[in-house]
Formats: C-alpha cells, structure tokens, sequence
C-alpha cells in the first residue's frame, strides 16, 4: 500500500496542474548532476534531478491529499513553466511567496505535456533519495 502513495500523488500532481493549461515552449539551461555540465530541459528525463530558477507566476492551493504539498507555477526565463510541488511534511514552506518572485529549485525532475513537475524539493528523512531544496528571498528550504 505504502508504494502506491508516491505513484497516486504524483499522477494527482499532474492532473491537477494540467487543469491550468499553461504555455509550454522553449528551452531551459540546467545544470544536471555532476558539476560544470550544461544541458537543456529538453534533455531532462523523468527521475532526474535538476537545478534551475524562474519566476513566480501562479500560486496555487495546497495539496493536502496524503503527503501535503505547497504549489505554485515558475515561469522559467525561455518561457517554459514548471509544477514546483515542495513538501510541507518534510520541509518548512515557502514563506511570504509572491507573484514576481524570483525562486530556485533543486529537485526530481517529471516531464508532462505542460513543462513538468518538479517535486523532491527537500531532504530524504530516509536517506536514500538526493536532497533537494527551494531558495527564495536568501532563504534555504529544505
């Protein structure tokens, strides 16, 4: 039952923001894993993490099925918009987020036909997944 929970709350993620049907277009540079390599999200694949920043361009309400999540809509500098769905259970929110707010992420990478969800945006309490993080306003959360 445990293993269902990550796979339902995801595709819920995903329906959820599909329903604001936002532009998709354009490329992003990221830095992947190792340090010094460039890629473009075009290169992205589903499970990997991935670095990057945009701007705030729509907060969203809080998932609170199973694991909560807070939600908001980066639009990032080629146009391109992402899910971030950051885990309130494992990492403090996002205090004072605005629209026009600069954020970035480092986080796990799930393509969908609107530019993607980026989730794991906090620490593995088990240790067995890489940390992630949100930065806003010089604050780190994790």
């Amino acid at each position: 039952m445990k293993k269902l929970i990550v796979p339902i709350l995801l595709i819920g993620l995903i329906f959820s923001y599909q329903q604001y049907q936002l532009a998709d277009s354009g490329n992003v540079a990221s830095e992947s894993p190792q340090p010094g390599t460039t890629v473009t999200q075009e290169n992205w694949r589903s499970g990997e993490q991935v670095r990057g920043s945009g701007t705030v361009s729509r907060i969203l309400s809080d998932d609170n099925e199973g694991s909560r999540h807070q939600r908001f809509i980066l639009r990032l500098s080629s146009g391109r918009t992402l899910l971030i769905a950051h885990n309130i259970d494992l990492a403090p929110r996002v205090r004072s987020l605005r629209v026009g707010d600069t954020v970035s992420f480092y986080g796990e990478y799930e393509s969908n036909d609107r530019g993607g969800v980026i989730h794991w945006t906090h620490h593995d309490p088990r240790g067995s997944h890489a940390g992630g993080w949100i930065e806003h306003k010089g604050q780190r959360y994790e």
